[in-house]
């Protein structure tokens, strides 16, 4: 079984601040980190190879130094990872970032063909949730989104059983693999990386591909083919701060109806 997973180096959302003046991201401020959906991705492929056997293969597309991403994932216990890097894929949005993977996992799989493509619901610094859904309709595959857990595999007749997380509960869907999941992170729980697998990640240097290693379409990446835009990009506006109220039951419902009534008349007059 061959599963390929999809992962992006990403800012730590935690840290990024935005440029007053330019109101873009300044990715500057804060580490790059391998996305958290992506890492839960790339866990539930290798617990998936430890039962079933198999191959494990990362792919991400990004600058050179996203290299460092794929390696986080060889410390996960990834066996190989391929970095798309090219001038002309820079600008890309998310339709041009799905086509520019789509082709790199038909090059990987030429001689190993896949059973699986796990990508993450989303990465944490666009939340777009685009690109999964995106390769899956390139390459035509069946696509579980928001799979919370995998429950069952069945190899002889190329079966998946997985629970996708919906607002009030979950479904069961069994899927013909090949096929595409977009994974929550409670799908699992990130395990220790081992001390070889560790080493391994130090040394390992993934392959890099260019637009020339990919028979791409210049017109369907990079800037000219994104035909999205970003005008602006804000923070939200801080909110006021909460007001605990004390008391007995009946007195703070009491409480809360004359600040409520405060509100409505203030707002109306």
């Amino acid at each position: 079984m061959h599963i390929i997973v999809c992962i992006k180096q990403v800012p730590d959302t935690t840290e990024v601040k935005i440029d007053p003046e330019t109101n873009n991201l300044d990715r500057s401020s804060a580490q790059a980190i391998l996305n958290p959906y992506d890492a839960h991705g790339v866990e539930e492929a290798v617990r998936i190879r430890s039962q079933f056997g198999g191959k494990v293969s990362v792919i991400s597309m990004g600058p050179p130094s996203a290299v460092e991403a794929i390696k986080k994932c060889i410390e996960l216990g990834a066996d190989e990872g391929y970095l798309l890097s090219d001038r002309l894929f820079a600008g890309s949005d998310t339709l041009a970032t799905s086509y520019i993977l789509t082709r790199g996992i038909l090059e990987i799989s030429r001689g190993e063909p896949f059973s699986m493509i796990i990508c993450g619901k989303q990465a944490i610094d666009g939340d777009t949730a685009q690109v999964g859904p995106g390769i899956a309709r390139r390459l035509g595959l069946p696509q579980l989104t928001y799979v919370k857990s995998i429950t069952g595999i069945d190899q002889d007749n190329h079966r998946l059983t997985v629970h996708r997380k919906l607002e009030d509960g979950y479904e069961v869907v069994e899927v013909k693999m090949p096929c595409l999941l977009t994974v929550e992170k409670e799908i699992n729980h990130l395990s220790y990386s081992s001390f070889p697998d560790m080493i391994r990640a130090a040394r390992y240097r993934p392959r890099v591909l260019g637009a020339g290693d990919l028979e791409v379409d210049p017109s369907l990446m990079g800037i000219k083919g994104s035909p999205t835009t970003v005008n602006k990009i804000f923070p939200p506006s801080r909110r006021e701060q909460g007001e605990i109220l004390q008391g007995e039951r009946a007195q703070v419902v009491e409480q809360l109806i004359i600040k409520l009534q405060h509100r409505v008349m203030n707002n109306g007059s």
